[in-house]
């Protein structure tokens, strides 16, 4: 189960981070987080700004909605989702999924 937590300002959501992959993309659930595939490396915050872009398309959200709250240097982050509930954000999440 991916960690979903509320959070005052909207929910969080557990990611575990894979830089310098061959293609952007969700790849699933991975020990409790949210697998997410980018091609940019872990360099000056590009592969963070990468999952910044992969999450909010996935999510259906905008980009000002989605902030990273934990882990900027290690492959474990924790993003802010502005706006949606953690019951939204799961439905979301699960729905994605498939």
């Amino acid at each position: 189960m991916i960690a979903i937590r509320q959070h005052p300002d909207g929910a969080t959501l557990a990611v575990r981070a894979q830089p310098g992959a061959k293609r952007n993309a969700v790849l699933g659930e991975h020990a409790g987080t949210l697998k997410v595939a980018v091609t940019a490396p872990p360099e000056d915050g590009r592969a963070n700004d990468a999952l910044v872009e992969v999450l909010k398309d996935w999510l259906g959200v905008r980009r000002s909605e989605v902030e990273l709250l934990d882990g900027r240097t290690a492959r474990n982050k924790v993003f802010l989702i502005r706006g949606l509930s953690a019951d939204e954000l799961t439905a979301r999440v699960s729905a994605n999924l498939g």
